[in-house]
């Protein structure tokens, strides 16, 4: 964990915090007594947004660090020099971030706060609208209406890229004058959508992608499930759409090994194959469950650390439903991340959830521990997935190491 060095405010002349750092955090506290401005991450990156002729937003509940990572890699493969900020490391730019020469900048929008509605896209891909979020957003119906605000931000003459499989990202449609374009998997009545999809023994998908009826190229993925398989086709039709050719996006989706966090491979020990996954909501545990099975494995063994009580508690049935999904479930403490825990909810209440489904689940509280059980109780061939957006990733390096 990083310490607060009051020392860095010193020498800032602006201090940039997002909507995660509270208001008695030290560091703001120390810019505010010494009279340097603060702005918001939001506002800043809104800014920066203005300054480019041709932003381009990745938004959904889900996948937008993959999608954008996808996006990136093909505009780069094209020569056309963008600017990125993504949400997680990506190691064609060796980090988050990469400063382009050009009118472009691919950006990850999050809808948290609804911190989105500070950038000035030109085009933006909205994956799907999901409930997350419930701590702020309340209701699902907030969210949607946080996402029709976003598309109304569009200009006439932008870009809107919908998943057509997600009825209310096809509702959007009506509420911007801008281009729409369609993407699916089970609704065909879309502009890109694939077809004969298989499965390699790692779980990458090919597939045929048609745009408008008419075969456009075979796609390979070398990121697992069906899930990316989706997010390509998000990627295909901005892509497409900014004239990058079919050949040079297929290259570059194929270049792609999964962002930081994204069904990564950590390593092995024993014959034991260890993944780490950033998922922290059921529907992302899901996809990440089902693009697992698409994987040659024994057993499968989940460690899941969930994120914020808020979320625990709201979304507690579809976690303990989610979760079913593996073999052998280990739950340990809520990471509180931005919250306290005023919900009076815990893991426990988590595992004795699971446990009514009569799963093979436990409540392990040190994450040495969690490793020490793994390393006793896998076996070879068996498959190892620690899960969460804190850090429970520690718990695969501790297993390899």
């Amino acid at each position: 964990m990083t310490e607060h060095d009051l020392s860095d405010i010193n020498t800032a002349d602006l201090v940039v915090y997002t909507a995660a750092i509270s208001p008695d955090d030290p560091e703001l506290i120390e810019a505010h007594n010494m009279n340097i401005p603060c702005v918001e991450r939001s506002e800043f990156v809104g800014y920066l947004t203005r300054t480019y002729e041709n932003t381009i937003g990745i938004s959904g509940t889900h996948g937008k660090t993959t999608t954008t990572s996808m996006i990136s890699i093909c505009f780069i493969q094209a020569g056309l020099d963008p600017t990125i900020q993504v949400g997680a490391d990506l190691k064609q730019i060796e980090g988050n971030y990469r400063l382009g020469n050009s009118p472009y900048f691919i950006l990850e929008a999050c809808e948290y706060v609804e911190s989105f509605l500070k950038f000035s896209p030109k085009s933006e891909v909205i994956l799907n609208i999901d409930n997350d979020h419930l701590d702020y957003f309340k209701t699902f119906e907030n969210i949607k209406n946080a996402f029709i605000k976003y598309v109304g931000l569009l200009p006439e003459d932008g870009l809107l890229v919908v998943n057509g499989d997600d009825f209310n990202c096809l509702d959007l449609i009506k509420h911007t004058k801008a281009k729409a374009l369609t993407y699916g998997i089970t609704n065909k009545n879309t502009d890109f959508f694939a077809t004969n999809i298989v499965f390699d023994e790692n779980g990458f998908a090919s597939f045929d992608v048609y745009a408008r009826d008419k075969f456009y190229n075979r796609i390979s993925l070398s990121v697992p499930g069906m899930h990316n398989v989706l997010n390509a086709l998000a990627c295909i039709a901005l892509c497409n759409e900014y004239g990058i050719s079919s050949d040079v996006i297929k290259d570059a989706l194929k270049e792609f090994t999964g962002a930081n966090r994204r069904f990564e491979y950590v390593g092995s020990a024993n014959g034991i194959n260890i993944y780490d996954d950033y998922g922290h909501h059921p529907t992302e545990i899901v996809a990440t469950a089902k693009a697992l099975m698409n994987k040659k494995y024994n057993e499968s063994w989940v460690v899941f650390q969930p994120h914020t009580y808020s979320r625990t508690l709201t979304l507690m049935d579809d976690f303990s439903r989610a979760l079913l999904n593996f073999d052998h479930i280990i739950i340990t403490d809520i990471y509180a991340a931005r919250e306290k825990n005023t919900f009076g909810v815990s893991a426990e209440d988590l595992v004795q959830k699971i446990a009514s489904f009569n799963k093979d689940v436990r409540y392990i509280k040190d994450f040495e521990d969690i490793a020490k059980y793994i390393k006793e109780n896998a076996n070879a061939k068996d498959i190892v997935l620690t899960l969460g957006a804190g850090t429970i990733w520690k718990v695969g390096k501790m297993i390899v190491e």
